[in-house]
Protein backbone atom coordinates (compact mmCIF):
# COMPACT_ATOMS: atom_id res chain seq x y z
CA UNK A 1 0.00 0.00 0.00
CA UNK A 2 1.39 3.47 -0.90
CA UNK A 3 2.53 5.98 1.72
CA UNK A 4 -0.16 8.38 0.56
CA UNK A 5 -2.77 5.99 1.95
CA UNK A 6 -1.17 6.15 5.41
CA UNK A 7 -1.19 9.94 5.17
CA UNK A 8 -4.97 9.70 4.93
CA UNK A 9 -4.86 7.36 7.94
CA UNK A 10 -3.07 10.07 9.93
CA UNK A 11 -5.85 12.55 9.18
CA UNK A 12 -8.48 9.96 10.11
CA UNK A 13 -6.69 9.38 13.43
CA UNK A 14 -6.88 13.05 14.39
CA UNK A 15 -10.55 13.30 13.44
CA UNK A 16 -11.34 10.12 15.39
CA UNK A 17 -9.74 11.47 18.56
CA UNK A 18 -11.73 14.71 18.29
CA UNK A 19 -15.02 12.89 17.83
CA UNK A 20 -14.72 10.40 20.68
CA UNK A 21 -12.35 11.83 23.33
CA UNK A 22 -15.07 14.07 24.78
CA UNK A 23 -16.81 10.92 26.08
CA UNK A 24 -14.10 10.49 28.71
CA UNK A 25 -14.04 14.17 29.71
CA UNK A 26 -17.72 14.96 30.34
CA UNK A 27 -17.21 15.37 34.09
CA UNK A 28 -14.22 17.70 33.65
CA UNK A 29 -15.89 19.79 30.93
CA UNK A 30 -19.17 20.04 32.83
CA UNK A 31 -17.44 21.04 36.07
CA UNK A 32 -15.23 23.67 34.45
CA UNK A 33 -17.99 25.28 32.36
CA UNK A 34 -20.70 24.98 35.00
CA UNK A 35 -23.10 22.68 33.12
CA UNK A 36 -24.60 19.29 33.94
CA UNK A 37 -23.14 16.04 32.62
CA UNK A 38 -26.17 15.48 30.31
CA UNK A 39 -25.62 19.00 28.91
CA UNK A 40 -21.95 18.20 28.39
CA UNK A 41 -23.05 15.00 26.64
CA UNK A 42 -24.86 17.11 24.06
CA UNK A 43 -21.41 18.12 22.80
CA UNK A 44 -21.28 14.61 21.34
CA UNK A 45 -24.68 14.97 19.66
CA UNK A 46 -23.74 18.44 18.41
CA UNK A 47 -20.64 17.04 16.73
CA UNK A 48 -22.61 14.21 15.10
CA UNK A 49 -25.21 16.63 13.74
CA UNK A 50 -22.38 18.90 12.53
CA UNK A 51 -21.09 15.98 10.48
CA UNK A 52 -24.54 15.37 9.00
CA UNK A 53 -24.93 19.03 8.02
CA UNK A 54 -21.33 19.63 7.00
CA UNK A 55 -20.91 16.64 4.69
CA UNK A 56 -23.17 17.88 1.87
CA UNK A 57 -22.33 21.57 2.36
CA UNK A 58 -18.54 21.12 2.26
CA UNK A 59 -18.61 18.50 -0.51
CA UNK A 60 -20.74 20.72 -2.77
CA UNK A 61 -18.69 23.84 -1.93
CA UNK A 62 -15.39 22.11 -2.83
CA UNK A 63 -16.62 20.00 -5.75
CA UNK A 64 -14.55 21.91 -8.35
CA UNK A 65 -11.34 21.82 -6.31
CA UNK A 66 -8.50 19.30 -6.69
CA UNK A 67 -8.98 16.55 -4.13
CA UNK A 68 -5.63 17.12 -2.42
CA UNK A 69 -6.53 20.78 -1.94
CA UNK A 70 -9.87 19.73 -0.45
CA UNK A 71 -8.15 17.41 2.04
CA UNK A 72 -5.70 20.12 3.10
CA UNK A 73 -8.44 22.73 3.56
CA UNK A 74 -10.45 20.27 5.63
CA UNK A 75 -7.46 19.50 7.86
CA UNK A 76 -7.01 23.26 8.27
CA UNK A 77 -10.63 23.60 9.43
CA UNK A 78 -10.15 20.62 11.75
CA UNK A 79 -7.02 22.14 13.29
CA UNK A 80 -8.51 25.61 13.78
CA UNK A 81 -11.70 24.08 15.17
CA UNK A 82 -9.78 22.17 17.82
CA UNK A 83 -7.81 25.27 18.72
CA UNK A 84 -11.12 27.09 19.16
CA UNK A 85 -12.32 24.25 21.41
CA UNK A 86 -9.22 24.58 23.58
CA UNK A 87 -9.74 28.34 23.93
CA UNK A 88 -13.56 28.30 24.31
CA UNK A 89 -14.54 30.59 27.21
CA UNK A 90 -17.98 29.03 27.80
CA UNK A 91 -20.25 26.11 26.95
CA UNK A 92 -21.90 27.58 23.86
CA UNK A 93 -18.56 28.68 22.42
CA UNK A 94 -17.33 25.12 22.86
CA UNK A 95 -20.48 23.76 21.20
CA UNK A 96 -20.01 26.12 18.23
CA UNK A 97 -16.34 25.11 17.92
CA UNK A 98 -17.30 21.41 18.01
CA UNK A 99 -19.85 21.91 15.23
CA UNK A 100 -17.28 23.86 13.16
CA UNK A 101 -14.75 21.05 13.59
CA UNK A 102 -17.36 18.47 12.60
CA UNK A 103 -17.88 20.19 9.24
CA UNK A 104 -14.54 18.76 8.12
CA UNK A 105 -15.38 15.20 9.16
CA UNK A 106 -17.82 13.87 6.56
CA UNK A 107 -16.16 15.38 3.50
CA UNK A 108 -12.68 14.31 4.66
CA UNK A 109 -13.73 10.67 4.90
CA UNK A 110 -15.93 10.95 1.81
CA UNK A 111 -13.28 12.50 -0.47
CA UNK A 112 -10.57 10.50 1.29
CA UNK A 113 -12.38 7.25 0.43
CA UNK A 114 -12.45 8.23 -3.24
CA UNK A 115 -8.76 9.22 -3.16
CA UNK A 116 -7.86 5.96 -1.40
CA UNK A 117 -9.47 3.88 -4.16
CA UNK A 118 -7.44 5.73 -6.81
CA UNK A 119 -4.15 4.89 -5.09
CA UNK A 120 -4.43 1.10 -5.40
CA UNK A 121 -5.28 -1.65 -7.86
CA UNK A 122 -8.99 -2.28 -8.54
CA UNK A 123 -8.99 -5.49 -6.47
CA UNK A 124 -7.75 -3.65 -3.36
CA UNK A 125 -10.14 -0.71 -3.21
CA UNK A 126 -12.11 -1.86 -0.16
CA UNK A 127 -8.85 -2.69 1.65
CA UNK A 128 -7.58 0.82 0.89
CA UNK A 129 -10.73 2.30 2.45
CA UNK A 130 -10.24 0.01 5.46
CA UNK A 131 -6.65 1.19 5.94
CA UNK A 132 -7.76 4.82 5.92
CA UNK A 133 -10.44 4.00 8.49
CA UNK A 134 -7.80 2.26 10.61
CA UNK A 135 -6.88 5.76 11.76
CA UNK A 136 -10.36 5.99 13.28
CA UNK A 137 -9.99 2.64 15.04
CA UNK A 138 -6.49 3.40 16.36
CA UNK A 139 -7.86 6.69 17.69
CA UNK A 140 -10.21 4.64 19.86
CA UNK A 141 -7.43 2.37 21.13
CA UNK A 142 -4.65 4.92 21.72
CA UNK A 143 -5.82 8.47 21.16
CA UNK A 144 -8.99 8.47 23.25
CA UNK A 145 -7.50 6.80 26.38
CA UNK A 146 -4.42 9.06 26.19
CA UNK A 147 -6.56 12.14 25.60
CA UNK A 148 -8.76 11.21 28.56
CA UNK A 149 -5.73 10.71 30.80
CA UNK A 150 -4.25 14.01 29.64
CA UNK A 151 -7.50 15.88 30.22
CA UNK A 152 -8.02 14.40 33.67
CA UNK A 153 -4.46 15.19 34.72
CA UNK A 154 -3.88 18.59 33.10
CA UNK A 155 -7.35 19.87 32.28
CA UNK A 156 -9.61 19.13 29.34
CA UNK A 157 -8.20 22.06 27.36
CA UNK A 158 -4.81 20.32 27.26
CA UNK A 159 -6.44 17.49 25.34
CA UNK A 160 -7.76 19.83 22.65
CA UNK A 161 -4.39 21.60 22.40
CA UNK A 162 -2.77 18.20 21.82
CA UNK A 163 -5.34 17.31 19.13
CA UNK A 164 -4.59 20.65 17.48
CA UNK A 165 -0.95 19.54 17.28
CA UNK A 166 -2.09 16.25 15.72
CA UNK A 167 -3.97 18.31 13.11
CA UNK A 168 -0.84 20.27 12.23
CA UNK A 169 1.13 17.03 11.84
CA UNK A 170 -1.59 15.42 9.70
CA UNK A 171 -1.74 18.52 7.47
CA UNK A 172 2.02 18.29 6.87
CA UNK A 173 1.91 14.54 6.16
CA UNK A 174 -0.93 14.89 3.65
CA UNK A 175 0.85 17.80 1.97
CA UNK A 176 4.01 15.70 1.60
CA UNK A 177 2.68 12.31 0.55
CA UNK A 178 -0.76 12.59 -1.07
CA UNK A 179 -0.23 13.13 -4.83
CA UNK A 180 -1.95 15.79 -6.87
CA UNK A 181 -4.84 14.65 -9.06
CA UNK A 182 -3.57 13.10 -12.29
CA UNK A 183 -6.37 14.78 -14.16
CA UNK A 184 -8.17 18.05 -13.58
CA UNK A 185 -11.48 17.51 -11.79
CA UNK A 186 -14.44 17.32 -14.12
CA UNK A 187 -16.70 20.37 -14.07
CA UNK A 188 -19.15 19.99 -11.23
CA UNK A 189 -22.81 19.75 -12.08
CA UNK A 190 -24.83 20.02 -8.88
CA UNK A 191 -27.99 18.79 -10.57
CA UNK A 192 -26.24 15.63 -11.80
CA UNK A 193 -24.55 15.09 -8.45
CA UNK A 194 -27.85 15.32 -6.59
CA UNK A 195 -29.46 13.05 -9.18
CA UNK A 196 -26.99 10.36 -8.09
CA UNK A 197 -28.30 10.64 -4.54
CA UNK A 198 -31.83 10.17 -5.84
CA UNK A 199 -31.00 6.73 -7.25
CA UNK A 200 -33.00 4.15 -5.27
CA UNK A 201 -29.95 1.92 -4.81
CA UNK A 202 -27.91 4.80 -3.32
CA UNK A 203 -30.75 5.82 -1.00
CA UNK A 204 -31.18 2.24 0.16
CA UNK A 205 -27.43 1.98 0.72
CA UNK A 206 -27.47 5.12 2.87
CA UNK A 207 -30.47 3.81 4.84
CA UNK A 208 -28.62 0.53 5.41
CA UNK A 209 -25.68 2.45 6.86
CA UNK A 210 -27.91 4.49 9.19
CA UNK A 211 -29.75 1.43 10.51
CA UNK A 212 -26.59 -0.61 11.08
CA UNK A 213 -24.99 2.08 13.22
CA UNK A 214 -28.14 2.81 15.16
CA UNK A 215 -27.64 -0.70 16.51
CA UNK A 216 -23.97 -0.19 17.35
CA UNK A 217 -24.40 3.11 19.18
CA UNK A 218 -27.68 2.21 20.92
CA UNK A 219 -25.53 -0.18 22.96
CA UNK A 220 -22.04 1.32 22.85
CA UNK A 221 -23.15 4.73 24.16
CA UNK A 222 -24.23 3.04 27.40
CA UNK A 223 -21.49 0.42 27.61
CA UNK A 224 -20.10 1.82 30.89
CA UNK A 225 -23.33 1.43 32.92
CA UNK A 226 -23.94 -1.97 31.27
CA UNK A 227 -20.51 -3.16 32.39
CA UNK A 228 -20.78 -1.77 35.92
CA UNK A 229 -24.46 -2.30 36.76
CA UNK A 230 -25.25 -5.50 34.88
CA UNK A 231 -21.90 -7.31 34.65
CA UNK A 232 -20.67 -6.10 38.07
CA UNK A 233 -17.34 -4.58 36.99
CA UNK A 234 -15.79 -1.69 38.90
CA UNK A 235 -15.55 1.70 37.20
CA UNK A 236 -11.76 1.27 36.96
CA UNK A 237 -12.26 -1.82 34.78
CA UNK A 238 -14.21 0.02 32.08
CA UNK A 239 -11.20 1.60 30.34
CA UNK A 240 -9.27 -1.69 29.92
CA UNK A 241 -12.41 -3.35 28.55
CA UNK A 242 -12.82 -0.50 26.06
CA UNK A 243 -9.29 -1.26 24.85
CA UNK A 244 -10.57 -4.75 24.04
CA UNK A 245 -13.39 -3.11 22.08
CA UNK A 246 -10.82 -1.00 20.21
CA UNK A 247 -8.80 -4.07 19.33
CA UNK A 248 -11.94 -5.60 17.87
CA UNK A 249 -12.47 -2.44 15.80
CA UNK A 250 -9.05 -2.74 14.15
CA UNK A 251 -9.40 -6.44 13.36
CA UNK A 252 -12.97 -6.13 12.09
CA UNK A 253 -12.14 -3.11 9.93
CA UNK A 254 -9.22 -4.80 8.17
CA UNK A 255 -10.97 -8.17 7.78
CA UNK A 256 -14.11 -6.45 6.47
CA UNK A 257 -12.01 -4.64 3.86
CA UNK A 258 -10.26 -7.82 2.73
CA UNK A 259 -13.50 -9.75 2.44
CA UNK A 260 -15.24 -6.90 0.62
CA UNK A 261 -12.49 -6.87 -2.02
CA UNK A 262 -13.33 -10.47 -2.88
CA UNK A 263 -17.05 -10.76 -2.17
CA UNK A 264 -18.65 -7.34 -1.71
CA UNK A 265 -22.34 -8.23 -1.48
CA UNK A 266 -21.86 -11.35 0.67
CA UNK A 267 -19.68 -9.26 3.02
CA UNK A 268 -22.33 -6.55 3.30
CA UNK A 269 -25.03 -9.12 4.13
CA UNK A 270 -22.82 -11.31 6.32
CA UNK A 271 -21.47 -8.43 8.42
CA UNK A 272 -24.99 -7.07 9.06
CA UNK A 273 -26.26 -10.51 10.05
CA UNK A 274 -23.27 -11.04 12.35
CA UNK A 275 -23.85 -7.64 13.99
CA UNK A 276 -27.51 -8.48 14.67
CA UNK A 277 -26.56 -11.86 16.17
CA UNK A 278 -23.84 -10.43 18.42
CA UNK A 279 -26.10 -7.67 19.73
CA UNK A 280 -28.91 -10.15 20.45
CA UNK A 281 -26.61 -12.61 22.25
CA UNK A 282 -25.24 -9.79 24.39
CA UNK A 283 -28.65 -9.82 26.09
CA UNK A 284 -27.49 -13.00 27.82
CA UNK A 285 -23.75 -12.25 27.94
CA UNK A 286 -24.06 -9.06 30.02
CA UNK A 287 -24.66 -11.09 33.18
CA UNK A 288 -21.31 -12.91 32.91
CA UNK A 289 -18.06 -10.97 33.22
CA UNK A 290 -16.05 -13.35 31.04
CA UNK A 291 -18.74 -13.55 28.37
CA UNK A 292 -19.40 -9.83 28.24
CA UNK A 293 -15.70 -9.01 27.68
CA UNK A 294 -15.61 -11.49 24.79
CA UNK A 295 -18.77 -9.98 23.32
CA UNK A 296 -17.46 -6.42 23.68
CA UNK A 297 -14.52 -7.49 21.48
CA UNK A 298 -16.94 -9.16 19.04
CA UNK A 299 -19.12 -6.04 18.95
CA UNK A 300 -16.10 -3.95 17.97
CA UNK A 301 -15.11 -6.48 15.30
CA UNK A 302 -18.50 -7.02 13.64
CA UNK A 303 -19.48 -3.35 14.05
CA UNK A 304 -16.49 -2.04 12.11
CA UNK A 305 -16.48 -4.98 9.70
CA UNK A 306 -19.55 -3.30 8.19
CA UNK A 307 -17.75 -0.01 7.45
CA UNK A 308 -15.51 -0.82 4.41
CA UNK A 309 -18.16 -2.89 2.58
CA UNK A 310 -20.93 -0.34 3.18
CA UNK A 311 -18.69 2.54 2.05
CA UNK A 312 -17.53 0.60 -1.01
CA UNK A 313 -21.09 -0.45 -1.82
CA UNK A 314 -22.35 3.14 -1.87
CA UNK A 315 -19.34 4.20 -3.98
CA UNK A 316 -20.20 1.51 -6.54
CA UNK A 317 -23.86 2.52 -6.65
CA UNK A 318 -22.82 6.17 -7.19
CA UNK A 319 -20.36 5.40 -9.99
CA UNK A 320 -19.37 8.39 -12.09
CA UNK A 321 -20.64 11.87 -11.30
CA UNK A 322 -21.54 12.56 -7.70
CA UNK A 323 -19.34 9.83 -6.23
CA UNK A 324 -17.64 12.15 -3.72
CA UNK A 325 -21.00 13.58 -2.64
CA UNK A 326 -22.51 10.12 -2.16
CA UNK A 327 -19.41 9.00 -0.26
CA UNK A 328 -19.65 12.01 2.06
CA UNK A 329 -23.36 11.40 2.59
CA UNK A 330 -22.56 7.84 3.65
CA UNK A 331 -20.16 9.16 6.30
CA UNK A 332 -22.97 11.46 7.43
CA UNK A 333 -25.22 8.40 7.52
CA UNK A 334 -22.86 6.66 9.96
CA UNK A 335 -23.00 9.71 12.24
CA UNK A 336 -26.76 10.05 11.93
CA UNK A 337 -26.93 6.43 13.06
CA UNK A 338 -24.70 7.34 16.01
CA UNK A 339 -26.99 10.17 17.09
CA UNK A 340 -30.24 8.19 16.67
CA UNK A 341 -28.69 5.15 18.33
CA UNK A 342 -27.69 7.14 21.42
CA UNK A 343 -31.25 8.51 21.65
CA UNK A 344 -32.79 5.05 21.12
CA UNK A 345 -30.62 3.47 23.81
CA UNK A 346 -31.60 6.19 26.28
CA UNK A 347 -35.30 5.73 25.47
CA UNK A 348 -35.01 1.97 25.99
CA UNK A 349 -33.32 2.50 29.36
CA UNK A 350 -36.10 4.86 30.46
CA UNK A 351 -38.87 2.41 29.51
CA UNK A 352 -37.36 -1.07 29.75
CA UNK A 353 -34.09 -0.80 31.69
CA UNK A 354 -30.47 -1.44 30.76
CA UNK A 355 -31.00 -5.16 30.20
CA UNK A 356 -33.33 -4.46 27.27
CA UNK A 357 -30.80 -2.39 25.32
CA UNK A 358 -28.91 -5.25 23.54
CA UNK A 359 -31.92 -7.05 22.06
CA UNK A 360 -33.61 -3.80 20.99
CA UNK A 361 -30.31 -2.65 19.43
CA UNK A 362 -30.19 -5.94 17.47
CA UNK A 363 -33.40 -5.01 15.65
CA UNK A 364 -31.65 -2.13 13.83
CA UNK A 365 -29.02 -4.17 11.89
CA UNK A 366 -31.72 -6.77 11.27
CA UNK A 367 -33.75 -4.03 9.58
CA UNK A 368 -30.58 -2.93 7.74
CA UNK A 369 -30.20 -6.49 6.43
CA UNK A 370 -33.74 -6.36 5.07
CA UNK A 371 -33.09 -3.02 3.35
CA UNK A 372 -29.85 -4.35 1.81
CA UNK A 373 -31.68 -7.40 0.45
CA UNK A 374 -34.30 -5.10 -1.09
CA UNK A 375 -31.54 -3.04 -2.73
CA UNK A 376 -29.90 -6.16 -4.18
CA UNK A 377 -33.25 -7.41 -5.44
CA UNK A 378 -33.89 -4.02 -7.08
CA UNK A 379 -30.47 -4.18 -8.75
CA UNK A 380 -31.20 -7.60 -10.20
CA UNK A 381 -34.59 -6.51 -11.43
CA UNK A 382 -32.95 -3.71 -13.39
CA UNK A 383 -30.44 -6.00 -15.12
CA UNK A 384 -31.81 -6.82 -18.59
CA UNK A 385 -32.21 -10.53 -19.28
CA UNK A 386 -30.60 -11.50 -22.63
CA UNK A 387 -33.02 -12.78 -25.22
CA UNK A 388 -32.70 -16.52 -25.98
CA UNK A 389 -30.84 -17.37 -29.14
CA UNK A 390 -33.06 -18.45 -32.03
Amino acid sequence: MPLALYALTAGAFGIGVTEFVIMGLLIEVGGDLGVSIPAAGLLISGYALGVVLGAPIMTIATARWPRKTVLLVLMGIFTLGNLACALAPDYWSLMAARVLTAFAHGTFFGVGSVVATTLVAPDKKASAIAIMFTGLTVANILGVPFGTWLGQGFGWRATFFSVTAVGVAAFAIIALFVPQDKEKPAPSNLKQDLAVLARPQVLLGLLTTVLSWIGVFALFTYIAPILTRLAGFSENAVSPILLVFGGGLVVGNLVGGRLADRWLLPTVLGSLAALAVVLFLMTFAVHSQIAVVAFVALLGAVGFATVPPLQMWVLEKAHGAGQSLASSFNIAAFNLGNAIGAWLGGAVIDHGGLASVPWVAALAPLAALGVALCAIRLDRARVPVPAPAE
